[in-house]
């Protein structure tokens, strides 16, 4: 009897490990297997796309500028200040009156003052300069590219179909993995 029950224990172990390993999660673990298969077919999968190529045209252009004259002194705005300071002060009645008429009169008097100092430097003077000017323009067109490949190739008598990124030259990579076929 201790045999028959030593033998029922190893079946029921040896059942236990063999169930537990045929399991799709025990095979999880396992690396699948690679083998090479020969490619029989290649054929390039193509799309058109359209196509920015930028171009820039330059061209030499007369530009003209005005430069206004150089006041070359200080004096005619200072003493225009002065002047019309002196004039509001002179114009107002009361304290407040005469604050505010020496400050319009500075005010008027510097700007008159700037004004007659302009002039007696003389006029402005207009002068051209020869600039590049570039403009940019899009030429467009239409190229056919490669997207990728449907590439054929045979493994044991069997011809299978897949697509690649890249060219696969004359042999493909594959992988190898074996499914039980259930008993009927």
């Amino acid at each position: 009897m201790k045999t028959t029950t030593k033998k029922l224990t190893a079946l029921f172990i040896a059942t236990t490990i063999a169930a537990t390993l045929t399991t799709p999660a025990a095979f999880a673990g396992h690396k699948a297997n690679n083998d090479y298969a020969r490619v029989v077919s290649v054929e390039p999968i193509t799309k058109n796309i359209r196509v920015s190529t930028p171009r820039q045209e330059c061209w030499q252009e007369q530009v003209s500028h005005y430069q206004q004259p150089k006041q070359r002194s200080s004096t005619p705005t200072i003493v225009g200040a002065v002047i019309g300071g002196l004039i509001g002060n002179e114009l107002g009645h009361h304290n407040d009156a005469k604050k505010a008429g020496i400050l319009v009169g500075s005010v008027l008097g510097g700007s008159i003052g700037r004004d007659v100092g302009r002039k007696s430097a003389g006029p402005g003077h207009q002068y051209y300069t020869t600039e590049q000017r570039c403009e940019t323009y899009q030429d467009y067109h239409d190229e056919e590219r490669i997207m990728g490949y449907h590439v054929g190739y045979k493994y044991y008598g069997n011809i299978y179909h897949t697509r690649t990124q890249n060219h696969p030259g004359k042999r493909i990579k594959v992988r190898v993995t074996v499914t039980p076929i259930e008993n009927y």
